[in-house]
Parts: C-alpha cells; structure tokens; sequence
C-alpha cells in the first residue's frame, strides 16, 4: 500500500461500486457504467470471455479522450496508481490508456480494491496501546482529544471518521455519514498511520456511531483497555453542550428529542421541547442528561472496575485538562508495569 500514499489513487471501478467503499482519497474514473457492466457481465455468461470484451472496447472506444480529461481535471499529469477489484482487465485497460496517453505514469495496484480492504481489516485486530478516554455526556471529550493531539499524543477521531456524534443529536448540522465499508477503509488507514508501540486515544463510544459500526477486534480492545473517566459537573457540561448545540435549528433539535421520547419519558420529553422551544437551552440539557447519564452510567459499569480511573476536571480548561491528562495516564502504565509479574 506504500504507493497509495505516493501518488493519487484511480479506481476504475463503477460509481456504485465507489460508493460502497473505497480507498480513502481516490478518485472515481469508471471504465463502464454502472448498466454496461451489468450488461458486460451478462454477455460473459451468455457468450464468453471474447465477446464480452468485444463489447467493452466497443462501449469505451469513442470516450478514450473523454477518460483522458475527465482524469487531468481530477489529478496532476504524472504518476498514478490504478486498480479495480482485483487489479484485472479493468485496470490493466485503464493503466495501459493512461500511459499511452503520454500524460500519466500508471502503475497498477497488485491486488487491486480486494486486496486494500484485507489491509484494512487486518489493522482492526493489531495489538495496540490503546487509552480510552471517558466522560458523561457533554464533558468535551472531542476537543479533549484534539487537545491530546496538539501536544503530539496519537489520536484517532471515531465520531469525525463516522461523521456523526453519537446520539440522537449526532447528526445535527452535519452531512451524510459514510457506508459501513468507507468507514471501516478510513478507520484501517488511520490505524496504519499509528505506532503501535506508542500510546492510542480513543473516545468511549458505543458499538454503533449512527449507523456505523466499530470493528468487533477493535472493539474488544476498547472495552478491555484502561479508561480514564474526566469528571465534570452538570453545569459544566450543560455548558459545553449549549456551545455545541445552543446555534443548531429548534427543529432539529425536536426532532431529536422525539426520537428518544419512549426511553425519556412523554412528559420529561415534552418539557425538554417546551424549554428548546423557549430558548432555555441550559434547562432542556439538564433533563436530557439525566437520560443520558444512566445510559453512560451502565456502560462504564460494564468495564472492569480497575480500569477505571476518576480525573477530576472541574473548573479545568480543555487546553489545561489535556495536559493533565498525559502525566495521569503516564502514571497508571507506570503502575500497571510495576504489578506485572515478572518476565511479563
């Protein structure tokens, strides 16, 4: 995969097949449509492997030029990496256009897609240092990581690969999330990108983030890996959530509210809305954190309770908190190692 990361990335591949998954930051330069692949496909059964190419060339043939463009608009002349599934004809025809072009170096992807996204997935069961950071809904432990990362610690942002917060409200002012497929190829490089020997931050999550769900090995890991739980007050955290939310629409921010209203309560619901609707932000975070809260509570009690660590935060800045944080969990490696037995 090191050239992936050399030089830009063609997929040849359909467009439904790109948006599926793909590798993160390629570009979509289909050979055939989605139909004339359906239709490739069918001569080959019915006719052969040479009619069916008889076809092909025939559908590509007067859009050669057309290929040419639409990459150069896309990507610097020069060299690229091309693939499909498997780095087969598709690729092989597209690499053999581009370099008679005389403006493209291509060089095919062995493997092709098939073979990046076993890459992908294996880093979903590396071993690896994980620390996961904790907190009750509200307590700002997306910008705690970001903090975390300013001072050169290794992060990974699942809420920002998933696009999505997490709860009823994740997905307020945000776009559309990424298919099951694209987030699992966007977390696998982000984890290649890591030292496993060094020390990884994670978020506390859920299994799912809106409708993206972790990996079951690097969830495993998460779950039994030390969390360091920053403790903030309700105000504090009511705070924070206004500063997220306060600017969202009303109507967003009902409609996420009606979402949770069978697990709320009619009544706390409808007066969280009567507050949205009043412009009392403060008070309807203090009723939803009070469902969110027994929702947090019962996961953290899920871990193993000696890997559970308590920070009190409060009154702490997110700049002065995350650089806190380092020396604290300096200080529980520091512990565990010392009650290893020994030759561990």
């Amino acid at each position: 995969m090191r050239l992936s990361a050399d030089r830009p990335v063609v997929d040849v591949r359909t467009s439904a097949e790109f948006h599926a998954g793909h590798i993160p930051n390629a570009v979509n330069l289909p050979l055939f449509s989605n139909d004339e692949r359906a239709l490739i496909g069918t001569t080959y059964a019915e006719a052969g492997r040479q009619e069916a190419t008889r076809v092909g060339m025939d559908l590509v043939g007067p859009r050669m030029n057309e290929m040419i463009d639409g990459l150069k608009a896309m990507v610097p002349t020069g060299p690229v990496l091309v693939h499909c599934w498997r780095g087969g004809m598709r690729s092989e025809s597209v690499a053999w256009l581009l370099n008679f072009s005389g403006e493209f170096e291509a060089s095919i992807l062995r493997g092709g897609y098939k073979a990046f996204r076993q890459f992908a997935l294996r880093e979903f069961s590396r071993e690896r240092k994980l620390t996961i950071l904790g907190g009750m809904t509200g307590s700002g432990k997306t910008h705690i990581l970001q903090g975390l990362q300013r001072r050169g610690e290794q992060v990974i942002d699942l809420e920002g690969l998933a696009n999505h917060k997490g709860s009823a409200f994740g997905s307020i002012g945000l776009d559309n999330q990424p298919t099951q497929q694209q987030f699992e190829n966007e977390l696998g490089v982000a984890l290649s990108r890591t030292g496993p020997e060094r020390r990884l931050w994670l978020e506390d999550e859920s299994r799912r983030i809106g409708h993206c769900m972790l990996p079951e090995g690097l969830w495993v890991g998460m779950r039994t890996s030390n969390c360091i739980f920053v403790d903030r007050s309700m105000e504090e955290r009511c705070a924070h959530l206004v500063a997220d939310y306060g600017i969202a629409h009303r109507d967003a921010l009902v409609d996420a509210i009606n979402r949770i209203e069978r697990r709320l309560g009619g009544v706390r619901a409808q007066e969280a809305i009567d507050f949205v609707r009043a412009g009392e932000m403060a008070a309807a975070c203090e009723i939803l954190l009070g469902y969110y809260d027994k929702t947090y509570a019962y996961g953290l009690s899920q871990r193993e309770e000696s890997k559970v660590h308590r920070l009190p935060a409060e009154g702490l800045s997110t700049e002065d908190l995350s650089a806190n944080l380092i020396p604290f969990a300096d200080r529980i490696e520091a512990a565990r190692i010392a009650s290893a037995p020994a030759g561990t």
